[in-house]
């Protein structure tokens, strides 16, 4: 999938791929058209960079719900001839979500779409999870075969179809399903659920990986037998190291750490970075320096590293132009002191001129910002807020300037009651001023909707008394 193209903050359509609050208040300001075309384009054309953990499903159903918005441009789109294709799930994911959220506002029009999808669509799993949450028994019931259709009556097909039960993520359809006194439907849904059933006991009779009475040679041979046929076991083997390395071992350890093959060495680090062994920090700074496959592992090793000498180390290096120096940052950002806080400050402020507003060292950086109260950092963190395209960076970055910048709770914070992440809907409800009459309407909303999430609605209820009185 290709990185969207993300427009320009001030523009209607930047605002909605941005997910914020402002999108939302502009949108319903807008010409009725101009709101739709955006607000299409964003379902359409899913703006998130990563779409598995920025919410935008619920945000945009309000707005087509507050926007009286037909469903035609969705209708269009999923069963569009690309989607025989393209079965990714990120061409559909956005728009089935949509439509679940619109179901559960009650738009019938969502339901029969997304029956029909389940029906006959590529992504037809995700719709049917969207259904499992909102439709009925009988409408579940109806898709039964053409569900099964999808899976021939071969050995294949039947494979299939005890991994499609056993993976499922909603897993209602499939017992209603299998309820059904059809031989077709019934026995045939049981059958694959036993199945799937015995292929996970087999799995678990036939475990591999490290045995009891495996020697710290064993493991590392084996992590290094793993990088060779491309899988990842730096985090599994260094575990293995814990529970089976002695203090006989130590050298061993460190000589693999400081000049063993890239596998073993990953483990190594990682084992001697948990068990903040004294020697680790100079072989972390060996690896990081070499521009080796190992170098990833040893910054990763450093970063979860927790006690002083580490923090103490970070003070050194965070000065270095390069992925340790990043690592550095972040450690003084979550484990620094207030003396850190100019060097944390000059990282965020670095950062942000060099890799912009979406850079993945921000998060520690701005979350640090926040921790240690650096109110001076509260212009670029505004900067960061209104640029970046990663709902989640934004609403961490909202967290930061309620501890940093004194206009908060009568400026963005009212923005953020609309905003497509409930962590930050949940930061607004608690500091946004009520003497706004958009707060307390809005409030009064979040309150009363069923599609809210309850940490939200919680946090709009401890505004109830004598700073605000809701009723809902």
């Amino acid at each position: 999938m290709f990185d969207p193209v993300i427009a320009p903050s001030g523009t209607l359509l930047g605002l909605l791929q941005r997910g914020r609050g402002d999108g939302t208040l502009h949108a319903l300001a807008a010409p009725r058209a101009e709101a739709l075309a955006a607000l299409n384009g964003c379902v359409l054309d899913d703006p998130r960079h990563d779409w598995q953990v920025e919410n935008r499903s619920l945000y945009y159903a309000r707005l087509y719900l507050d926007l009286h918005g037909g469903l035609e441009e969705i209708e269009a789109h999923l069963f569009a001839p690309e989607d025989r294709l393209d079965e990714e799930e990120s061409r559909t994911g956005l728009a089935l979500s949509v439509l679940g959220h619109l179901a559960s506002y009650g738009r019938r029009d969502a339901v029969l779409l997304l029956r029909r999808y389940a029906a006959t669509g590529a992504n037809w799993s995700w719709a049917l999870d969207e259904l499992a949450l909102r439709d009925d028994d009988a409408g579940l019931r109806s898709l039964a075969r053409a569900v099964l259709a999808r899976f021939p009556a071969d050995a294949e097909g039947e494979a299939a179809l005890a991994a499609a039960v056993r993976d499922a993520y909603e897993p209602r359809p499939w017992r209603l399903w299998a309820d059904d006194p059809r031989a077709a439907v019934g026995a045939r849904i049981r059958a694959a659920g036993e199945q799937g059933s015995f292929d996970r006991w087999q799995r678990q009779l036939s475990p591999t990986g490290p045995r009891p009475g495996w020697s710290v040679q064993a493991v590392l041979d084996w992590a290094q037998e793993g990088l060779e046929r491309g899988a990842e076991l730096t985090g599994p083997a260094a575990r293995c190291l814990a529970a089976v390395a002695g203090p006989e071992d130590r050298e061993l350890i460190l000589a693999t750490a400081r000049r063993g093959p890239d596998g073993a060495r990953r483990a190594a680090l990682h084992h001697l970075a948990a068990a903040e062994d004294p020697a680790v920090l100079d072989l972390v700074e060996l690896a990081a320096g070499e521009g080796s496959t190992v170098a990833e592992a040893a910054v990763a090793a450093f970063q979860r590293m927790t006690g002083e000498a580490a923090v103490d180390r970070a003070r050194g290096w965070i000065h270095r132009p390069d992925a340790l120096g990043a690592a550095a940052a972040g450690t003084l950002a979550f484990r620094g002191g207030t003396q850190d806080s100019p060097l944390v400050l000059g990282a965020l402020r670095e950062t942000v001129r060099a890799q912009g507003p979406d850079a993945a060292a921000l998060y520690p950086l701005v979350d640090g910002a926040g921790r240690l109260g650096i109110g001076c950092a509260a212009p670029v963190l505004r900067h960061i807020y209104r640029e970046t395209a990663s709902s989640q960076l934004r609403g961490r970055t909202a967290r930061a300037l309620a501890a940093t910048d004194p206009t908060f709770a009568t400026g963005f914070a009212v923005e953020c009651l609309w905003d497509c992440e409930e962590t930050t809907r949940e930061l607004a409800a608690l500091h946004a001023e009520t003497g706004d009459v958009r707060v307390a309407d809005r409030l009064r909303r979040l309150a009363a909707d069923p599609a809210e999430e309850a940490e939200v609605q919680t946090a709009v209820r401890n505004r109830i008394g004598p700073d605000l009185d809701l009723q809902v």
